[in-house]
Protein backbone atom coordinates (compact mmCIF):
# COMPACT_ATOMS: atom_id res chain seq x y z
CA UNK A 1 0.00 0.00 0.00
CA UNK A 2 1.29 3.38 -1.02
CA UNK A 3 1.82 6.45 0.96
CA UNK A 4 1.44 10.29 0.74
CA UNK A 5 4.58 10.99 0.10
CA UNK A 6 5.35 7.95 -1.75
CA UNK A 7 2.31 8.69 -4.31
CA UNK A 8 4.07 12.50 -4.58
CA UNK A 9 7.50 11.38 -5.03
CA UNK A 10 6.36 8.90 -8.16
CA UNK A 11 4.33 10.82 -9.80
CA UNK A 12 6.78 14.05 -9.68
CA UNK A 13 9.17 11.37 -11.25
CA UNK A 14 7.20 10.36 -14.19
CA UNK A 15 6.42 13.77 -14.79
CA UNK A 16 9.96 14.73 -15.20
CA UNK A 17 11.27 14.64 -18.78
CA UNK A 18 15.19 13.26 -18.53
CA UNK A 19 16.16 16.54 -20.90
CA UNK A 20 15.24 18.76 -18.70
CA UNK A 21 17.46 17.86 -16.33
CA UNK A 22 20.49 17.42 -18.44
CA UNK A 23 20.60 13.73 -18.21
CA UNK A 24 20.31 11.75 -21.37
CA UNK A 25 17.71 10.22 -23.25
CA UNK A 26 17.98 6.31 -22.57
CA UNK A 27 15.27 5.29 -25.02
CA UNK A 28 12.13 3.45 -24.97
CA UNK A 29 10.49 2.47 -21.53
CA UNK A 30 7.20 1.24 -20.14
CA UNK A 31 6.46 4.24 -18.12
CA UNK A 32 7.12 7.85 -18.72
CA UNK A 33 9.40 10.47 -16.91
CA UNK A 34 12.30 10.06 -14.92
CA UNK A 35 14.06 6.85 -13.97
CA UNK A 36 14.39 5.63 -10.56
CA UNK A 37 17.83 4.89 -11.30
CA UNK A 38 18.58 8.54 -12.53
CA UNK A 39 16.57 9.62 -9.75
CA UNK A 40 18.39 7.81 -7.22
CA UNK A 41 21.67 8.83 -8.48
CA UNK A 42 20.81 12.69 -8.59
CA UNK A 43 19.87 11.96 -5.05
CA UNK A 44 22.74 10.15 -3.75
CA UNK A 45 20.25 7.18 -2.90
CA UNK A 46 20.22 3.22 -3.80
CA UNK A 47 17.73 2.15 -5.81
CA UNK A 48 16.02 0.12 -3.44
CA UNK A 49 16.16 2.60 -0.97
CA UNK A 50 13.68 4.96 -3.51
CA UNK A 51 12.20 2.03 -4.29
CA UNK A 52 10.66 1.25 -0.30
CA UNK A 53 9.93 4.91 -0.02
CA UNK A 54 7.58 5.36 -3.20
CA UNK A 55 5.46 1.95 -2.41
CA UNK A 56 5.45 2.89 0.83
CA UNK A 57 7.48 0.58 2.52
CA UNK A 58 9.86 3.20 3.95
CA UNK A 59 7.71 5.34 6.10
CA UNK A 60 10.20 7.92 7.75
CA UNK A 61 13.04 8.80 5.54
CA UNK A 62 15.73 11.43 7.00
CA UNK A 63 15.24 14.80 6.74
CA UNK A 64 18.13 14.94 4.35
CA UNK A 65 16.72 12.28 2.38
CA UNK A 66 13.70 14.32 1.69
CA UNK A 67 15.67 17.20 0.97
CA UNK A 68 17.75 15.54 -1.10
CA UNK A 69 15.10 14.15 -3.20
CA UNK A 70 13.44 17.68 -3.46
CA UNK A 71 16.73 18.95 -5.22
CA UNK A 72 17.07 16.03 -7.47
CA UNK A 73 13.20 16.61 -8.39
CA UNK A 74 13.85 20.17 -9.13
CA UNK A 75 10.99 21.13 -6.51
CA UNK A 76 10.22 24.49 -6.47
CA UNK A 77 9.14 26.03 -3.11
CA UNK A 78 5.69 25.55 -2.81
CA UNK A 79 6.59 21.80 -4.14
CA UNK A 80 9.25 21.43 -1.47
CA UNK A 81 7.03 22.86 1.20
CA UNK A 82 4.45 20.06 0.31
CA UNK A 83 6.88 17.33 0.01
CA UNK A 84 8.06 18.15 3.79
CA UNK A 85 4.51 17.96 4.67
CA UNK A 86 3.76 14.65 3.29
CA UNK A 87 6.82 13.61 4.87
CA UNK A 88 5.77 13.80 8.46
CA UNK A 89 1.92 12.35 7.91
CA UNK A 90 3.83 9.88 6.18
CA UNK A 91 6.30 9.10 9.33
CA UNK A 92 3.07 9.48 11.46
CA UNK A 93 3.71 13.01 13.28
CA UNK A 94 0.49 14.01 12.62
CA UNK A 95 -1.89 11.17 13.86
CA UNK A 96 -5.42 10.47 12.83
CA UNK A 97 -7.87 9.59 14.90
CA UNK A 98 -11.40 7.99 14.25
CA UNK A 99 -13.22 10.96 15.71
CA UNK A 100 -11.66 14.53 14.85
CA UNK A 101 -12.11 17.51 16.71
CA UNK A 102 -14.80 20.16 14.97
CA UNK A 103 -13.00 22.51 12.97
CA UNK A 104 -12.38 26.14 14.95
CA UNK A 105 -15.36 28.20 12.31
CA UNK A 106 -15.43 31.51 15.07
CA UNK A 107 -14.00 34.26 13.59
CA UNK A 108 -12.42 36.82 16.09
CA UNK A 109 -13.48 40.82 16.18
CA UNK A 110 -9.97 41.74 15.06
CA UNK A 111 -10.74 39.57 11.76
CA UNK A 112 -14.00 40.93 11.26
CA UNK A 113 -13.10 44.41 11.82
CA UNK A 114 -10.33 43.76 9.11
CA UNK A 115 -12.88 42.35 6.66
CA UNK A 116 -15.19 45.95 7.04
CA UNK A 117 -12.29 48.18 6.30
CA UNK A 118 -11.86 46.19 3.40
CA UNK A 119 -15.34 46.84 2.11
CA UNK A 120 -16.39 47.73 -0.70
CA UNK A 121 -13.92 45.15 -1.88
CA UNK A 122 -14.18 41.31 -2.59
CA UNK A 123 -12.88 39.58 0.35
CA UNK A 124 -13.95 36.21 2.20
CA UNK A 125 -12.19 34.83 5.34
CA UNK A 126 -11.56 31.10 4.70
CA UNK A 127 -9.40 28.24 5.75
CA UNK A 128 -8.25 25.12 3.98
CA UNK A 129 -10.95 22.86 3.99
CA UNK A 130 -13.13 25.47 2.45
CA UNK A 131 -15.62 26.67 4.70
CA UNK A 132 -16.30 30.01 4.03
CA UNK A 133 -16.63 31.92 7.42
CA UNK A 134 -17.03 35.53 6.83
CA UNK A 135 -17.26 37.63 3.53
CA UNK A 136 -17.80 41.87 2.51
CA UNK A 137 -20.96 42.69 0.96
CA UNK A 138 -19.14 42.65 -2.57
CA UNK A 139 -18.24 38.75 -1.78
CA UNK A 140 -21.76 38.34 -1.62
CA UNK A 141 -22.77 39.98 -4.39
CA UNK A 142 -20.00 38.55 -6.87
CA UNK A 143 -20.23 34.88 -5.41
CA UNK A 144 -23.79 34.62 -4.08
CA UNK A 145 -25.86 34.69 -7.64
CA UNK A 146 -23.86 31.23 -8.37
CA UNK A 147 -24.81 30.05 -5.24
CA UNK A 148 -22.26 29.33 -3.69
CA UNK A 149 -23.41 30.70 -0.14
CA UNK A 150 -26.51 29.41 -0.59
CA UNK A 151 -25.93 26.51 2.66
CA UNK A 152 -26.23 27.15 5.83
CA UNK A 153 -22.25 26.57 5.89
CA UNK A 154 -20.95 27.40 2.94
CA UNK A 155 -17.97 25.26 1.66
CA UNK A 156 -16.40 25.95 -1.27
CA UNK A 157 -14.78 22.88 -1.79
CA UNK A 158 -17.71 21.14 -1.60
CA UNK A 159 -19.59 23.75 -3.85
CA UNK A 160 -16.74 22.94 -7.06
CA UNK A 161 -16.88 19.54 -6.69
CA UNK A 162 -20.92 18.82 -6.15
CA UNK A 163 -22.42 21.66 -7.38
CA UNK A 164 -23.23 21.64 -11.34
CA UNK A 165 -23.20 25.50 -10.88
CA UNK A 166 -19.45 25.66 -10.55
CA UNK A 167 -18.61 24.44 -13.50
CA UNK A 168 -20.11 27.36 -15.53
CA UNK A 169 -19.16 29.80 -12.56
CA UNK A 170 -15.52 29.29 -12.71
CA UNK A 171 -14.00 29.95 -16.16
CA UNK A 172 -11.13 27.31 -15.37
CA UNK A 173 -13.15 25.02 -13.51
CA UNK A 174 -10.46 22.30 -13.59
CA UNK A 175 -7.56 24.57 -12.30
CA UNK A 176 -9.94 26.05 -8.96
CA UNK A 177 -10.52 21.68 -9.15
CA UNK A 178 -6.86 21.32 -8.26
CA UNK A 179 -6.63 23.62 -5.73
CA UNK A 180 -8.95 22.80 -3.82
CA UNK A 181 -8.38 19.07 -3.58
CA UNK A 182 -4.48 20.08 -2.56
CA UNK A 183 -6.03 22.59 0.07
CA UNK A 184 -7.33 19.81 1.76
CA UNK A 185 -4.02 18.55 2.28
CA UNK A 186 -3.14 21.62 4.66
CA UNK A 187 -6.44 21.65 6.51
CA UNK A 188 -6.33 22.96 9.86
CA UNK A 189 -5.94 19.20 10.91
CA UNK A 190 -5.08 16.41 9.41
CA UNK A 191 -7.90 14.56 11.07
CA UNK A 192 -10.16 17.37 10.15
CA UNK A 193 -9.27 16.67 6.08
CA UNK A 194 -9.66 13.22 6.31
CA UNK A 195 -13.11 13.79 7.80
CA UNK A 196 -14.03 15.89 4.75
CA UNK A 197 -12.33 13.87 2.18
CA UNK A 198 -14.04 10.60 3.31
CA UNK A 199 -17.66 12.62 2.64
CA UNK A 200 -16.67 14.19 -0.43
CA UNK A 201 -15.17 11.11 -1.93
CA UNK A 202 -18.37 9.49 -1.80
CA UNK A 203 -20.30 12.89 -3.63
CA UNK A 204 -17.98 13.66 -6.12
CA UNK A 205 -16.03 10.40 -7.14
CA UNK A 206 -13.24 10.52 -9.35
CA UNK A 207 -13.30 14.00 -9.91
CA UNK A 208 -12.39 14.94 -6.51
CA UNK A 209 -10.15 11.76 -5.79
CA UNK A 210 -8.14 11.47 -8.95
CA UNK A 211 -6.70 15.11 -8.11
CA UNK A 212 -6.34 14.39 -4.42
CA UNK A 213 -3.98 11.52 -4.84
CA UNK A 214 -2.06 13.71 -8.35
CA UNK A 215 -0.53 15.91 -5.55
CA UNK A 216 -0.21 18.73 -8.06
CA UNK A 217 0.90 21.88 -6.52
CA UNK A 218 -1.82 24.69 -7.97
CA UNK A 219 -0.28 27.65 -9.86
CA UNK A 220 -2.99 29.83 -8.80
CA UNK A 221 -3.32 32.33 -11.74
CA UNK A 222 -5.63 35.19 -12.13
CA UNK A 223 -9.29 33.48 -11.38
CA UNK A 224 -12.01 33.70 -14.35
CA UNK A 225 -15.71 33.69 -13.00
CA UNK A 226 -18.42 34.13 -15.47
CA UNK A 227 -21.03 35.99 -13.37
CA UNK A 228 -24.88 35.67 -13.83
CA UNK A 229 -25.46 39.17 -14.26
CA UNK A 230 -22.07 40.86 -15.03
CA UNK A 231 -20.37 38.45 -17.21
CA UNK A 232 -16.84 37.45 -17.31
CA UNK A 233 -14.73 38.56 -13.91
CA UNK A 234 -11.42 38.53 -14.05
CA UNK A 235 -9.62 38.99 -10.17
CA UNK A 236 -5.98 38.28 -8.85
CA UNK A 237 -6.22 37.01 -5.10
CA UNK A 238 -4.39 38.00 -2.58
CA UNK A 239 -4.28 35.60 0.48
CA UNK A 240 -3.38 36.77 4.05
CA UNK A 241 -2.92 34.12 6.25
CA UNK A 242 -3.83 33.75 9.70
CA UNK A 243 -2.19 30.88 11.36
CA UNK A 244 -2.57 30.84 14.76
CA UNK A 245 -6.70 30.63 13.88
CA UNK A 246 -6.02 28.41 10.57
CA UNK A 247 -7.69 30.56 8.78
CA UNK A 248 -6.92 33.01 5.61
CA UNK A 249 -8.17 36.23 4.61
CA UNK A 250 -8.78 35.85 0.73
CA UNK A 251 -8.67 39.08 -0.95
CA UNK A 252 -9.66 39.24 -4.64
CA UNK A 253 -8.51 42.58 -6.98
CA UNK A 254 -10.23 43.49 -10.09
CA UNK A 255 -7.23 42.65 -12.96
CA UNK A 256 -8.46 44.84 -15.43
CA UNK A 257 -10.50 48.06 -15.91
CA UNK A 258 -13.53 46.06 -17.72
CA UNK A 259 -13.73 44.04 -14.63
CA UNK A 260 -13.53 46.92 -12.38
CA UNK A 261 -16.82 48.30 -14.16
CA UNK A 262 -18.90 44.79 -14.15
CA UNK A 263 -17.83 44.51 -10.07
CA UNK A 264 -19.27 48.29 -9.43
CA UNK A 265 -22.17 47.67 -11.99
CA UNK A 266 -22.91 44.27 -9.78
CA UNK A 267 -22.32 45.82 -6.58
CA UNK A 268 -25.11 48.73 -7.31
CA UNK A 269 -27.53 46.48 -8.43
CA UNK A 270 -27.19 44.48 -5.37
CA UNK A 271 -27.15 47.10 -2.82
CA UNK A 272 -29.69 47.54 0.24
CA UNK A 273 -29.70 43.67 0.46
CA UNK A 274 -26.97 42.23 1.16
CA UNK A 275 -25.04 41.63 5.02
CA UNK A 276 -21.87 43.08 5.36
CA UNK A 277 -20.27 39.98 7.15
CA UNK A 278 -21.62 36.42 7.46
Amino acid sequence: MGTPLGDFVRARRDSIQPRSLGLPDRGRRRSPGLRRLDLAARAGISVEYLTRIEQGRDRRPSAAVVNALADALALDTSEREHLRYLAKITGGACPSHARPAPVVRHVRDAVLETLRLIEPGIAMVTNRLGDVLAHTDAFRSVAGAAGLLDADAPNLTRYVFTDARARTFFADWDDVADEQAFDLWLGPTVENSEWLTARLAAEAGPDFTGRLNRHVVPRRGVLRLNHPEGGELRLRRETLELPTDAQQIVVLLPADEETVRSVDGIRRRGHGRLRAIS
